[in-house]
C-alpha cells in the first residue's frame, strides 16, 4: 500500500533543521569529534593571526571567530540538514506499508589500513562491518531492497512482518522511487536504517492514522472520496 502524502505532513517527517536522531548520527564517535575540535583551534588562530597583521575589523573578526569557534559543535547540525535538504528537494512523497519478503546478511568494506608485522612486512587490515539486507514488497508485486548495519536488535526481524517507509518521487503518480527513508517494523517497534531520514513522532502519527482508517474500513457502507493525507486536520 502506497498513500500519497501532502506536501505539509512530508516536511514534518523529513525536518529542515537536523533532529536530535541525526545530530547524533553526525556527530559521530570520539576521533570525529577531536577532528572538529582541532579544526576550531586551528580556525581561531588564523583568525587571530589576521586580525594582529591585517588589522582587520573586530566586529567582522569577532563573528567569523565565534563561528570558526565552535565548528565541531554546528558542523554535525550542518551535515544533517544538507542530507535532508536532498530529500525535501522532491516534489513529491507517499506513505508505503508492505512486508519484509526476505532478509540476509552481508559484509561491506568501510575501509583499510597498512600497517607492519613482527617481521617487518606491510600487511594490509580490511575493515569490514555486517550489514543487514531486506526486502520489502506489497502484494502488487513492488519491491525494494535496502541495507543497513546490523545491530543485535535486528535478531527480532522475520519474514512477514509489515514494514513502513516514506518514498520520495518526482513525479506525481509516483511511478519512479527516486529516494527512500529508514525502515519501520511496528510489530517490534524497530528501525532499521544507516541514516535517521525521519522524525519518528510525525511518522508515527501518520502510521497510527492510516491503521486506524484500515480498521474502519469493513464498517463502511460507502467508499469515501479519495483524498491526500494531510488533507484534514493534519
Amino acid at each position: 500500500m502506497l498513500v500519497p502524502l501532502t506536501r505539509q505532513k512530508f516536511e514534518q517527517i523529513i525536518p529542515l533543521i537536523a533532529s536530535g536522531s541525526q545530530y547524533k548520527y553526525y556527530w559521530g564517535k570520539f576521533n570525529n569529534f577531536l577532528q572538529r575540535l582541532l579544526i576550531s583551534v586551528v580556525t581561531v588562530v588564523v583568525i587571530f593571526l589576521l586580525r594582529i597583521f591585517l588589522k582587520l575589523d573586530f566586529g567582522l573578526i569577532f563573528v567569523f571567530g565565534v563561528f570558526g569557534a565552535f565548528f565541531w559543535l554546528w558542523y554535525p547540525v550542518f551535515q544533517a540538514s544538507i542530507r535532508n535538504a536532498k530529500c525535501r528537494s522532491y516534489k513529491y512523497s507517499g506513505f508505503f506499508r508492505g512486508r519484509v519478503i526476505d532478509w540476509w546478511i552481508t559484509e561491506k568494506l568501510i575501509g583499510k589500513q597498512e600497517t607492519v608485522n613482527n617481521k617487518g612486512e606491510l600487511v594490509i587490515i580490511e575493515n569490514r562491518e555486517k550489514r543487514i539486507n531486506l526486502e520489502v514488497g506489497d502484494d502488487t508485486g513492488f519491491s525494494i531492497e535496502f541495507d543497513a548495519p546490523l545491530r543485535p536488535a535486528h535478531k527480532a526481524i522475520t519474514r512477514g512482518q509489515i514494514a513502513e517507509m516514506v518514498f520520495m518521487s518526482n513525479r506525481p503518480d509516483l511511478s519512479i522511487i527516486e529516494e527512500f527513508s529508514n525502515i519501520y517494523i511496528p510489530s517490534r517497534n524497530l528501525w532499521v536504517s544507516d541514516y535517521p531520514y525521519v522524525r519518528e513522532d510525525f511518522f508515527n502519527e501518520v502510521s497510527a492514522r492510516l491503521r486506524e482508517n484500515q480498521q474502519e474500513k469493513p464498517r463502511r457502507r460507502r467508499r469515501p472520496e479519495p483524498q491526500r493525507y494531510g488533507d484534514d486536520d493534519y
